[in-house]
């Protein structure tokens, strides 16, 4: 069975906490793995990422208890193939607006006769060979995630998430917030009144459903409203943070410095 669902199943009323990977960076990634995180997306939509750093990058996670997702570019047949044959297991579609491009998604991601996935015996998702009956049990082994990110297709949420072989949801409050005309700002009541009633209506149907947050504040509002698994901020998110407030902070006057430090001073090392 996939990692994956597998996580999802057994996490109960704990929502799983993960990150997105935006540096595309295989020893970040694998940094990311070690820090505690169950799951991390391998970001290729916004991202330059190409096929053989992410070769690299699940490669660095494999050693880690974080398990990766694989954001694809786009809802394309020929990038899924190659990018399952990269060896990623889990798979989440960006932009999918109903349930014919979901079942699109799902089809790209199966051998025949459930899907249109090419076939090649010497790939690194069959273990160069080596895994006896590849083709016969990889569909099961494979994780579809697709993502609703406007108001049209969170409208179709019941028959997106009715296709088979959609594994969960996974709302994008960044494009929904866009799309609702409050660009930038996710958390405005009209957006995340939207969010909870989403959650909603995925545990009515019981399909998983997941969301990222900037703040743990945040993160924890969406795990108030019911959502099953939740990212916080990316790796250069909070690399920038915590950059910034280092760098803020020493760029103050030398006794505001000290004084804003406060108890940090006394820490062993004086880290």
């Amino acid at each position: 069975m996939n990692p994956f669902r597998q996580m999802l199943d057994s996490a109960g009323s704990d929502a799983p906490l993960g990150s997105w990977i935006m540096s595309a960076s295989p020893i970040v990634a694998e940094a990311m793995g070690c820090a505690g995180f169950a799951w991390g997306v391998l970001d290729m939509e916004h991202t330059p990422l190409d096929l053989m750093d992410l070769v690299h990058m699940l490669q660095g996670v494999a050693s880690t208890p974080m398990l990766p997702v694989v954001r694809v570019p786009w809802n394309d047949t020929v990038t899924v193939k190659r990018v399952l044959d990269a060896g990623a297991a889990t798979l989440l579609f960006p932009f999918v607006q109903n349930a014919d491009e979901a079942r699109r998604a799902v089809a790209a991601a199966r051998y025949p006769p459930q899907g249109v996935r090419g076939m090649a015996g010497m790939s690194r998702g069959s273990r160069f060979g080596t895994n006896p009956n590849h083709f016969k049990t990889a569909n099961q082994q494979v994780s579809v995630i697709v993502q609703l990110e406007t108001p049209a297709a969170v409208a179709q949420l019941e028959a997106i998430a009715a296709v088979e072989g959609v594994d969960a949801l996974f709302l994008g409050p960044g494009d929904l917030s866009g799309a609702m005309g409050h660009v930038g700002n996710v958390t405005h009541p009209e957006v995340m009144d939207v969010m909870s009633r989403c959650a909603q209506r995925c545990r009515a149907i019981g399909k998983p459903v997941g969301t990222v947050g900037g703040t743990p504040e945040v993160v924890s509002q969406y795990r108030a409203m019911g959502y099953t698994f939740v990212a916080i901020a990316s790796d250069l998110g909070l690399l920038m943070r915590a950059a910034q407030a280092a760098v803020k902070t020493l760029a103050a006057p030398q006794g505001q410095t000290l004084a804003r430090a406060g108890g940090d001073q006394t820490q062993p090392g004086g880290y």
